[in-house]
């Protein structure tokens, strides 16, 4: 993975980040954003991945039911945002959806996504802090605007 800063002005900052063929691209943007100190950003991209992991959350059960894309797939859209959790690591929580071969398409949480051949990221950063804090009775961790 590659990045550049784009701009940095008045505390907000903004990167392009290149992923190539073979990276992960969740793992990659958390390191990323540990890297950085991200605490409040946005995040946005277009590519495609050779494999691809989405989840759907089944409120029933407090599960993510995992969603396996063994194919190749254009990433149409790929949305979310970065926080720090109770321990003050970088969390993020993206959201995807992934176009087939055939025109139809996948979409959910992301979870991973094996780039082919590139991803291209632009991640937005407010000096803002966000806290995203576990919610025992939902099962996930959601940001809490009071600690904002």
């Amino acid at each position: 993975m590659k990045h550049k800063l784009l701009a940095n002005d008045a505390g907000e900052r903004t990167f392009i980040l290149i992923l190539e063929e073979g990276d992960e691209a969740f793992a990659c943007l958390t390191a990323f954003a540990q890297q950085e100190r991200t605490t409040a950003a946005s995040v946005t991209a277009i590519g495609a991945f050779r494999s691809a992991t989405i989840a759907f959350f089944e409120f029933e059960t407090k599960n993510y039911k995992r969603i396996p894309v063994e194919v190749q797939s254009e990433v149409l859209s790929l949305m979310g945002d970065i926080a720090v959790d109770d321990e003050g690591k970088a969390s993020l929580h993206l959201h995807v959806v992934l176009g087939l071969s055939d025109g139809s398409t996948r979409g959910g949480h992301f979870l991973e996504g094996h780039v082919r051949p590139t991803l291209e990221v632009v991640v937005r950063e407010t000096p803002a802090k966000l806290r995203r804090r576990r919610r025992a009775e939902l099962g996930i961790a959601l940001i809490d605007i009071g600690q904002a």
